[in-house]
């Protein structure tokens, strides 16, 4: 082992129902130039062959771990596989995504040369028909504040619990919400607000599959205003904390809003009741942001295109998605 391998990095893995892509996922792990890793696989509760995969993936290599369970979704998962880590470090891969060569040895070269408590990289995203680069190039440090303001406006740090490496104490008093949707934005951002340095490393290394039948495809229901409820916790909790950040928050809790309402104008069936409630927000609040020089452009094409009503929202999104190759 190189001196520079010394610390064991534990990669957790939630895994239900995904036999088509479990496969690639690890071996893209397992391929990682870091070598001293262990990597957990959750069986949280399969019903396809995943159990048969992960158990033949078990006895190939000696780094996994497989841990059987009952459903509890993904934070259930995830909370089950940082209970049973046992590196200095904790990263997180979804067992339909992959990831390059060196994921693990930039996140954590990353992070020891700034001696931070966090590192971020970058991905990319991968359409059917597109993959867009979420990359800037960037490597700097910075304060939890900072990285706060950055991940608020989108600005080159998401919200996602992948694509990062973390010291495991970060997780003393940190689990994610078990039962509740949009699970990374009520835990991220304090992971964050822990960390005293945060280092990045904009590289797209990770690679993140949207696939028609994942979660944030499948048709509407009311628990996807779940993204809401974890937002306003998130805005709050900051805006106390930290109140130059409030235009910030006011931002992040709009797309919230947005999002959640491009969720509906996907939906077959019409939500008059939750468009409404989405709606009436956004024109209460949608002057703040437009004057906002830091949101997003796509934001501010979004809350313009409410001001003539649902379906012209709806319309405008459609054809964004496609001059973006997002659909």
């Amino acid at each position: 082992m190189n001196e520079s391998e010394k610390d064991l990095i534990s990669i957790v893995i939630p895994v239900y129902n995904v036999e088509k892509y479990l496969q690639k996922c690890v071996e893209s792990v397992k391929n990682q130039t870091y070598k001293n890793i262990e990597i957990i696989l959750v069986n949280d509760g399969s019903t396809d062959k995943c159990t048969e995969i992960c158990e033949k993936l078990k006895k190939e290599d000696g780094r996994i771990k497989v841990i059987h369970k009952k459903n509890g979704g993904l934070s259930d998962a995830r909370n089950v596989g940082i209970n049973n880590a046992s590196g200095n470090y904790i990263s997180f891969i979804d067992s339909d995504d992959y990831v390059e060569k060196n994921y693990i040895s930039l996140l954590y070269d990353t992070l020891v040369s700034y001696n931070a408590d966090m590192s971020i990289a970058s991905h990319m995203v991968i359409y059917e028909k597109n993959h867009i680069d979420k990359s800037t190039g960037l490597e700097f440090k910075e304060n939890a504040e900072n990285i706060l303001e950055k991940m608020l406006y989108d600005d080159g740090i998401d919200l996602s619990a992948w694509g990062k490496l973390y010291k495991k104490q970060l997780f003393d008093e940190v689990r994610f919400p078990k039962g509740r949707l949009f699970e990374d934005s009520a835990t991220t951002y304090k992971l964050i607000d822990k960390s005293e340095i945060i280092a990045v490393y904009s590289k797209p290394v990770y690679n993140y599959i949207i696939r028609r039948n994942s979660i944030s495809n499948e048709e509407f229901s009311e628990r996807k205003l779940d993204l809401i409820v974890s937002t306003k916790e998130m805005t709050d909790y900051i805006r106390n904390k930290y109140p130059n950040l409030s235009k910030a928050c006011d931002r992040r809790l709009m797309y919230a809003y947005l999002s959640t309402l491009t969720q509906l104008s996907k939906s077959n069936i019409r939500n008059k009741k939750i468009e409404n409630e989405l709606m009436g927000y956004i024109k209460v609040h949608r002057k703040e942001i437009l004057k906002d020089k830091k949101a997003p452009k796509r934001d501010k094409i979004g809350i313009i295109s409410t001001m003539m009503g649902f379906q012209c929202f709806k319309y405008v999104w459609r054809i964004y998605s496609k001059i973006t190759g997002r659909s």
